[in-house]
């Protein structure tokens, strides 16, 4: 049985208009010297600008024939809205007055995440007997939902884990066996200056 490689990173830098950045072209075209070497079969892509164009800079560096598809999966949502209870406090103005129509469909999203993503099954056989190799290109709040469902951890728990600007995160599915996680934001392939955007401006290491 085949195992499912699955390299899930968040998009580029982007502007105010969710438009990739120079900074976050020239991110994206590291993260794909990076994978390069790797078997890679698709890249999946969010539908919004800013990733669908990450996903074509990259693919630049791998075969330049690699199948770029966009997963309406993907898209930039809110996975899980905690009950009052589990929310820490800095996180309550964020979701004070949530609407349940929004925390409905956010969850409904997060469900197809999971299921066509978060497993080892991924097409219409349900198995294959070799490895596949994916790439994702998605948002920090879907990459923050898939460790967190890779780790069974409680739904709450996707709050608190943010993922950079093309940082990479590593998972492998196996049949009939927990997922692992490889690596999380990882930004070995950024130089200092182009790593840790999409966080706020503070010291990092």
């Amino acid at each position: 049985m085949g195992t499912r490689y699955l390299y899930i990173a968040r998009h580029g830098d982007a502007d105010a208009f969710g438009n990739l950045t120079d900074r976050g072209r020239e991110q994206a075209r590291l993260l794909g010297r990076r994978l390069a070497h790797l078997p890679i079969e698709a890249i999946w892509h969010s539908p919004l600008p800013r990733a669908a164009d990450s996903s074509r800079e990259l693919n630049i560096f791998l075969t330049g024939k690699v199948t770029v598809g966009e997963a309406p999966e993907l898209i930039d949502h809110v996975p899980y809205v905690p009950t009052p209870a589990e929310t820490p406090p800095a996180w309550v103005p964020f979701f004070d007055g949530y609407a349940s129509e929004e925390a409905d469909a956010g969850c409904a999203i997060a469900d197809s995440l999971t299921a066509r993503f978060g497993t080892a099954s991924f097409d219409a056989i349900g198995t294959r007997d070799d490895d596949v190799h994916e790439v994702l290109i998605t948002h920090a709040y879907p990459i923050a939902w898939l460790v967190r469902d890779a780790l069974d951890a409680p739904p709450q728990r996707w709050l608190g884990l943010n993922s950079a600007n093309t940082a990479l995160t590593v998972i492998e599915h196996r049949l009939q066996l927990p997922p692992t996680i490889i690596m999380f934001n990882d930004m070995g392939h950024l130089p200092p200056q182009l790593q840790w955007t999409g966080f706020p401006d503070v010291p990092r290491p």
